[in-house]
This record gives C-alpha cells, structure tokens and sequence, in this order.
C-alpha cells in the first residue's frame, strides 16, 4: 500500500490541484471516470504512466473505497507537482465495484481499455481475487492496498501493502494474550467471506498456543447479517469477557446495538475491517467506546509523517483518513518507488512494466504512513508490525 510523505502541504498550495481534488471531497458518486492528474500530463516530456484503481465507492463497503480513491489521488497529484515518475505524469483513473467480484472484472476491463499499465486494487478481498485471475493472465502488474485474504497475491505479479488475514489472526491472538485482555474468548464471523473466515481460521489456532479459550464461535452469511441475537447470547452465556469480531464496520455496528439490548457489555476486539465503524450513518458512536483493532495507521498519531499526510487529507476531503486511506496513500508511494528502481518507461508494454516492478518490490524499502520502514517478499507479503487502536471519546488512540 511509499514514500517521501513530507510534501503535502506545498502541494495544496497549488490552486489547481486544489481545485482537482475538491471535486473528490465527500463524495461517494457512482460515476468515477476522471483521470487524477490528467491535466499535469503536457508538462511531461516522458509521457505518463496509467495507473488504475478499483474498489468500493458505493454499497456497503463504500468508506473502504471512497477513502482509497481519495487517498491515491492526493498521492497522485503530489507525485506529479515534484516532477513525477522518472519523468513521467501519472493519470489515475478510479473504478467502483460496489464490492462486488463480477463488478470488479468489469472494472478491470473498462481500466485496461482506457490504457491501463499498473492496478492498484482491488480494496476488498473478494473482488481482489477475482481480478487476480485476470492480471496474471495479462501479467500487469497489481498491488493491492487492502486485499488481505491469502489469495488475494497468489499469483507472482500481486503484491499487497495490508497484513494478511493469517497474519491478522495471528497477531490478533498474541496480542490479546500478551497483554491479558481476556482468557475466555467469543468469537463472531462471517462464514462466507474469504477475510473474515480466513482470519478467524488463523486466530483459532493462535489462541490455543496462547492459552486463550475459546467459548464460543458463531458464524453468520451474507445472507443472514442483520440478527445476530443468537450469536450474541450464545457469547453471553458461555462467560466470554472478549468478543473477537473478524468481520466489517457495517455488521459489528448492529453486534455492539444488539449486545447492548441484550445488556451484555463485554471487550470488543476486531481487525482492519472494522475501521470505518465511526462513520456508519446513524450509528451512535458511544456504543464503539473502547472497541479496540489492529490496524497499521491511527491518525491521532504525532509523528511528523502522519500529521502531515491528515492535515493535507482533511483540507482536501474533510475528514479524518482512515487506515485504508493510509494503505492507498502508501500504495501510490510505493509504485512510484518500484517503477524507478525498475527503470520503467511509458513506452514499455504491460508485461514488462510488471516484469521490472516485481523484481523492484524485492529490492526496495520503502518510509510510509502504516510502517516506517517497509520491503516485500516475492510471494507479495509486506514486512512490518502490527499496531493496535482503542477508540476512546470518539476517536482512535493508539494503544
């Protein structure tokens, strides 16, 4: 999902990329066909570099999208006001797949007919995977923010900025022994989402090494997330003095409404999905207090990095970036340290393009919002620690 982040600020001086970048401010439109950067490109005597993006900016997992559309086109127009990719413009064009993996393909399709060289995408897992299939085919090289399932980089031309669900889970269940958060564990996820499962699958298994008991595991489909009052009693009456929720903003907000009607009020644990839960329209924040997650990025953060990258992100869009907006702003950094390192030309085909930046990936690090110090592995896997969120008054604090 880097980069030499401390430029923002001289970069909204700029009143043209103001004025770019304000027409992408709060706005969750269906229609995402403007190129970011497009009008920097005459400036350019290397031509530009196509990057592509796909994710969510409508449905259900819209503030996952919207925040990585955002994110990269503030990155994009930065890059471009100090002179690009080896001197090349970027355009950045954003496709909606309203979370959705036949949507996504078709995204797919409609970026590689406008030019597309590089994705960066998709934003969520199942859509992810889908695309997979079709980059490796094309061989085009793909790095995804926040595709965090297994699959998601199976393939050797994908790379990805997030932890991987294993690793979540993982990290989740060490974390919630070393610090004696709870011995009595519930745990709530959605059977038929590869992230979810997939990071549940992983926790279970930690949590045994860790001495942390299990005492209930209740899934719930896609087709079933709206009630969760059996999976809530079933947590209450095994004792569980902690809840892991490996699942979505959207579910875990009905989960903390309905344990509250059920009066039940234990710890509340989750992963990077659950960040975005402040937001959900009319949800009442308080019920989120004290919620914790394991995410790469807090905006409350004071390093210089982070403080910069949220004020630049708050005059542009206003709003506080979550982490998915810190994966993309990353991922945009992140390309542009692959493609110097691999030399790559806007006159170089797809495949070669990919070619060059997967080698790349082995051989940088890269400085970024959700690690300071970051390198790859060739099976695409990020090197970095964890971090954990609180929400306290409203807000994230790091813990």
């Amino acid at each position: 999902m880097r980069k030499s982040i401390a430029k923002a600020a001289a970069v909204l001086l700029s009143a043209a990329m103001i004025a770019s970048l304000a027409s992408c401010a709060g706005s969750t439109k269906t229609s995402d066909t403007t190129a970011a950067g497009a009008a920097d490109t005459t400036a350019s005597t290397n031509g530009v570099l196509k990057i592509g993006g796909i994710g969510p900016v409508t449905g259900a997992a819209a503030i996952y999208g919207q925040a990585v559309k955002n994110a990269a086109e503030l990155a994009v127009s930065e890059i471009n006001a100090a002179g690009g990719v080896n001197g090349m413009q970027i355009e950045f064009k954003f496709e909606d797949d309203e979370h959705d993996a036949e949507k996504s393909v078709n995204a797919y399709n409609t970026l590689k007919d406008w030019g597309m060289q590089v994705l960066m995408g998709t934003v969520t897992s199942t859509p992810c995977i889908a695309v997979s299939e079709y980059t490796k085919e094309d061989n085009m090289f793909q790095l995804t923010p926040s595709g965090s399932a297994a699959k998601c980089v199976q393939y050797d031309n994908a790379f990805r900025v997030c932890f991987s669900d294993p690793n979540q889970g993982t990290a989740s269940a060490q974390y919630i022994a070393a610090n004696k958060l709870a011995t009595k564990v519930a745990v709530i996820y959605d059977s038929s989402d590869v992230y979810s499962s997939g990071i549940y699958e992983t926790f279970a298994a930690e949590a045994a090494k860790q001495g942390v008991e299990i005492v209930s595991a209740e899934a719930f489909t896609a087709d079933s997330n709206k009630d969760f009052s059996v999976q809530i009693q079933k947590a209450k009456s095994a004792g569980a003095e902690l809840v892991f929720l490996p699942i979505y903003y959207t579910e875990a907000s009905l989960i903390l409404s309905q344990a509250k009607s059920a009066g039940y009020a234990p710890k509340f644990f989750g992963c990077d999905g659950l960040d975005g839960i402040l937001n959900v329209e009319n949800f009442d924040k308080t019920l989120a207090e004290g919620v914790m997650l394991l995410t790469p990025f807090v905006a409350s953060a004071q390093d210089d990095a982070t403080k910069k990258f949220v004020d630049a992100y708050q005059k542009a869009y206003g709003e506080v970036p979550n982490q998915f907006a810190a994966d993309a702003y990353d991922a945009i950094y992140i390309i542009k340290a692959a493609a110097e390192k691999g030399g790559v030309k806007s006159d170089m085909s797809v495949s070669d393009i990919c070619e060059a930046m997967k080698k790349a990936m082995t051989e940088i690090t890269v400085a970024g919002l959700t690690s300071p110090s970051m390198t790859w592995t060739a099976d695409g896997e990020p090197n970095k620690e964890p971090k954990a969120m609180k929400i306290e008054n409203g807000v994230y604090v790091a813990m």
